[in-house]
């Protein structure tokens, strides 16, 4: 095999379709666009959800919520993955150093789920109210 004799598999390659030249074709006179119309036009078409004038569902639609571009730095860390680590004193630091949080995070909460029965001290890391109870129960601290 030679650069000079490599060709396209069969069948990979077909002509371009050639509307509008001659009856003969098979796609002459209206070129496969049908008769009249705006879609026949050149040029003739409409924007993305454009209903001909009835006003577009998504104008009709009520607006609802929103998404906060804050929550991508807000992390939160359980019970459970506190008592499986290893260490007395837990920052943000610590946590991403870990990879229990990602990198970008900025904001760290506790959340009660699971169990925990080691003391555990936490500093610039804020809890809910149930995981309060049990770290301090655990005879733990929340040092902000």
């Amino acid at each position: 095999m030679q650069l000079n004799t490599i060709k396209p598999a069969k069948g990979s390659k077909h002509a371009k379709r050639r509307v509008g030249r001659g009856i003969g074709s098979g796609l002459g006179k209206t070129a496969g666009r049908g008769h009249k119309g705006q879609k026949s036009r050149s040029g003739g078409y409409h924007k993305v959800g454009f209903e001909g004038g009835q006003m577009p569902l998504q104008r009709r639609l009520p607006k609802r919520g929103f998404k906060s571009h804050l929550l991508k730095y807000n992390a939160e860390i359980t019970l459970g993955e506190l008592q499986a680590l290893d260490v007395t004193d837990v920052d943000v630091l610590v946590l991403k150093q870990i990879g229990l949080i990602p990198q970008i995070a900025k904001v760290v909460k506790v959340i009660k789920s699971g169990e925990l029965s080691k003391k555990i001290s936490l500093k610039g890391i804020g809890a809910t109210a149930g995981a309060k109870a049990a770290i301090e129960a655990a005879g733990g601290s929340l040092g902000e």
